[in-house]
């Protein structure tokens, strides 16, 4: 039997301080799924820590408490469907310095760190960067010791080592439970060729591909670690693969991040703006689509729609003046700077979808310049329609 307290399950009633903000989710079939999926952690993991402990390797268990108080719970914007609030994080200082992926969860009035023994600080943005899409946070620990990852004491894996990826998948662990853990081996090291929607990925460098299903909604920022517990990496955002179309199971490699990280930490990071050469020759504008922003006036005006011109895409999809557009394709929107850049990044003749807020209901819309009839999508795809 392993012991109670190492490895807890939750029964997903979202007890976090009570709010709602981050009870996305409050649905008996997701439940019940989550319940599932976790029941099967618990199998694959007893499973592993055999076949661990066959190997001669540190226990399994002792691994995984060594490793899960380093990993963090991050809460901030999103919450409708389709849009999780959540993700990881990882402790890399002993100041309350958080590395993570830079998400639309980040981009919010405050962002919630929440540690393994229950304490919550809010946390700032000390910095980011578009082309690895890595951001570091601060929070305020006071006296408190708080465990971290050594980015400098990192080590590196070839294909066939076995890992672990730790993180809040599916938002299982809220509270002072410890984040879940996969067990899984490294399929390959190979350079990342991959998209979300109609963006291709800014970082194209080397990419650890993990053969166990890591990234899932929550996993982002999570940590890649080898058998004994030493940081390999950590987990990226949901992509799909251009080569096989498949979602991916990936982690960058502490290499691929770590200078930046320790310029941003410095307070000596500039960040690289995205080369002319990462645009398309005939890039994408709102007004082929038909949509009129309002006036960007100031620095972060809100991309509202002033108006829809008739007989356009936009037009026959349904979307109308006022409506606020958040995200393009699986980007984020928050000025009309921001959502004018983000559209021309896409072909001209390629799809795209607009995430918009009409009220305070969020909708998607695809639209394209090659058909006469755009979709419309009120109900976003979910965590089950992506793989597993």
């Amino acid at each position: 039997m392993m012991p109670a307290d190492s490895m807890r399950f939750l029964d997903m009633k979202w007890r976090i301080d009570g709010s709602k903000r981050h009870s996305a989710f409050r649905i008996p079939q997701f439940l019940e799924h989550v319940r599932a999926v976790a029941f099967a952690f618990t199998c694959l993991f007893i499973g592993a820590s055999v076949a661990w402990a066959s190997d001669g390797a540190a226990s399994l268990t002792q691994v995984a408490r060594q490793v899960q108080p380093k990993v963090v719970k991050i809460y901030g914007a999103g919450g409708v469907r389709g849009l999780e609030a959540y993700q990881s994080g990882l402790l890399i200082s002993a100041k309350g310095h958080v590395l993570t992926v830079w998400s639309y969860v980040l981009d919010a009035d405050e962002v919630t760190v929440v540690l393994d023994d229950g304490r919550h600080f809010v946390a700032q943005v000390v910095a980011s960067d578009p082309m690895t899409e890595v951001a570091v946070l601060k929070f305020d620990p006071g006296k408190e010791e708080i465990p971290h990852f050594d980015l400098s004491a990192t080590t590196k894996a070839q294909p066939g080592a076995r890992v672990l990826a730790f993180s809040n998948l599916f938002g299982i662990a809220v509270g002072e439970e410890p984040v879940s853990v996969l067990h899984g081996v490294i399929s390959a090291v190979a350079p990342l060729d991959a998209r979300r929607g109609a963006f291709s990925t800014n970082y194209r460098g080397e990419v650890y591909v993990v053969d166990a299903a890591a990234n899932n909604p929550g996993a982002a920022g999570g940590a890649l670690t080898d058998s004994q517990g030493r940081l390999l990496g950590m987990l990226g955002k949901e992509l799909r693969s251009n080569v096989s179309g498949t979602w991916l199971n990936y982690a960058l490699p502490v290499a691929a991040f770590a200078t930046t990280v320790d310029d941003m930490l410095a307070g000596r990071f500039t960040p690289k703006e995205l080369k002319d050469a990462d645009k398309p020759a005939n890039p994408l504008a709102f007004a082929d689509l038909g949509i009129i922003l309002v006036p960007d006036v100031v620095n972060r005006t809100p991309p509202y729609i002033d108006r829809i011109n008739p007989k356009s895409p936009a037009a026959a999809a349904g979307l109308r003046p006022d409506d606020l557009v958040v995200m393009v394709d699986t980007q984020v929107a928050n000025s009309c700077r921001e959502a004018t850049r983000l559209i021309e990044r896409i072909e001209h003749d390629a799809g795209v979808r607009v995430g918009i807020l009409r009220g305070e209901q969020f909708m998607e819309f695809t639209l394209t310049m090659k058909s006469d009839s755009p979709s419309k999508d009120t109900t976003p795809a979910t965590s089950d329609e992506k793989k597993k």
